[in-house]
């Protein structure tokens, strides 16, 4: 069975506590949470979603934080104190993943163009990278349109600079907006993938239910299986992307054995 899961964040703007206990109250046994605030950091926010976790049986691979939309200005400006700032307050990301037994931290980045060289992103990254090591977690780099990350060819920059310890979460959808396939970022990037985020797409829609529109999930599956890849794949939509959890259930039911 291939393991297939849900992100919370497909339910927001439902508060992120309501939309684990909505995967969990419908079988999902593996997800990823977005968190949506500071205050969610904190440790009795997480807590609550433990009881949850361990009520249900649920997995947590990856965390989504907050200050994604941020990262392009609080890490990775060329304003070096709001970088230090910034880096100071990751320790406290780190131990919410670690906690809700997260793997992955998940990164959008830099913005394009950007106010620094590639050389000094991949210096903070790795950085990152070894900072969240001391908590178990690994910080890994998303490809996301209209980010540095959107292209193949920046992020094998990035593996050849940070070496063994870059690791990317391919998404599926951000991939199609940036112009690519992603079975490109398969074919360039596959060993260093870690984590992947799926989506479907139509001639209306690029980010609807899979399984409702053009995107060939078994050759998917199967050129990231010949690559070595045995993780997981996780559902993740804007809300206007699906009709209700019976809708997404039923695509990790059928994705799973595909």
């Amino acid at each position: 069975m291939r393991n297939i899961g849900i992100s919370s964040s497909c339910f927001y703007p439902l508060e992120t506590e309501k939309a684990f206990q909505l995967l969990a109250e419908n079988g999902i046994k593996t997800a990823e949470i977005f968190i949506n605030a500071k205050s969610e950091l904190q440790k009795s926010f997480l807590d609550e979603l433990n009881a949850i976790r361990n009520h249900y049986g649920i997995r947590v691979t990856s965390l989504h934080p907050y200050s994604s939309f941020a990262e392009n200005f609080m890490l990775f400006s060329s304003y070096k104190r709001r970088f230090e700032d910034f880096f100071a307050d990751l320790p406290l990301h780190f131990e919410a993943a670690r906690l809700l037994g997260a793997k992955y931290y998940v990164v959008h980045g830099i913005r394009l163009p950007g106010s620094i060289a590639d050389g000094e992103y991949f210096e903070r990254f790795a950085a990152m990278i070894a900072l969240g090591k001391k908590f178990g977690v690994l910080p890994v780099q998303e490809n996301v349109v209209n980010h540095r990350s959107e292209s193949p060819a920046f992020l094998l920059k990035m593996k050849e600079a940070v070496g063994e310890d870059f690791k990317m979460v391919l998404d599926t959808k951000q991939a199609l907006r940036a112009g690519h396939t992603a079975f490109e970022f398969v074919e360039k990037l596959g060993g260093s993938i870690c984590h992947v985020h799926i989506s479907d797409y139509s001639q209306t829609n690029d980010c609807i239910t899979p399984l409702r529109g053009q995107l060939d999930f078994q050759r998917l599956f199967r050129e990231m299986e010949r690559q070595g890849y045995d993780g997981d794949y996780i559902i993740e939509l804007y809300n206007n992307g699906f009709r209700d959890i019976c809708e997404l259930k039923g695509a990790v039911a059928v994705l799973s054995t595909l």
